[in-house]
């Protein structure tokens, strides 16, 4: 690393900061159209609810990146873990080791939280991140697939739940 590298909390009044972290990300993944979040969405969210944490790593003086999580559970191993949900490190900043920082930051919290795994997806055409992440121990879930349900398909099925079987 170039400069010594810490890592702040992030408070309720870095939520610009975050959302753009979050579009500097989705940028990267070409997907930038489809990120519909801002600035009170993610407070209440963030902060109000409490339903994810933001760490920021901190270098030259300023936020070079940031990691959002939160707790999953694991019925197997009877214990929380945490998922990171998104990891991003400013391009100017990768390849001094900022990333391998951070995430031995988040395996620092899983640990002292008694979690039992930190997890993650990540792109299938992100070679740099996967070959970084396997560089750094992680295992592929390759028997695994993701299934999601969101948008409309969402409200509907919620809409169903009123009906009697």
């Amino acid at each position: 690393m170039d400069s010594k590298l810490s890592f702040r909390t992030a408070e309720s009044s870095d939520v610009s900061l975050i959302l753009k972290f979050i579009r500097e990300l989705a940028d990267y993944e070409h997907m930038l159209d489809e990120v519909v979040a801002d600035e009170q969405t993610l407070k209440t969210w963030i902060f109000d609810k409490e339903k994810a944490e933001v760490i920021f790593a901190v270098a030259d003086g300023r936020e070079i990146g940031f990691a959002l999580f939160f707790h999953n559970f694991s019925t197997f191993l009877g214990r929380a873990g945490i998922y990171l949900e998104d990891l991003y490190i400013m391009p100017e900043y990768r390849g001094r080791g900022y990333g391998k920082a951070m995430l031995s930051k988040l395996a620092s919290i899983a640990v002292e939280r008694g979690c039992g795994r930190l997890e993650w997806w990540c792109l299938d055409w992100n070679k740099p991140s996967i070959d970084f992440y396997l560089s750094q121990g992680a295992k592929a879930m390759s028997d695994w697939t993701v299934y999601r349900i969101s948008g409309s398909r969402l409200k509907e099925m919620a809409e169903n739940s009123l009906i009697e079987v």
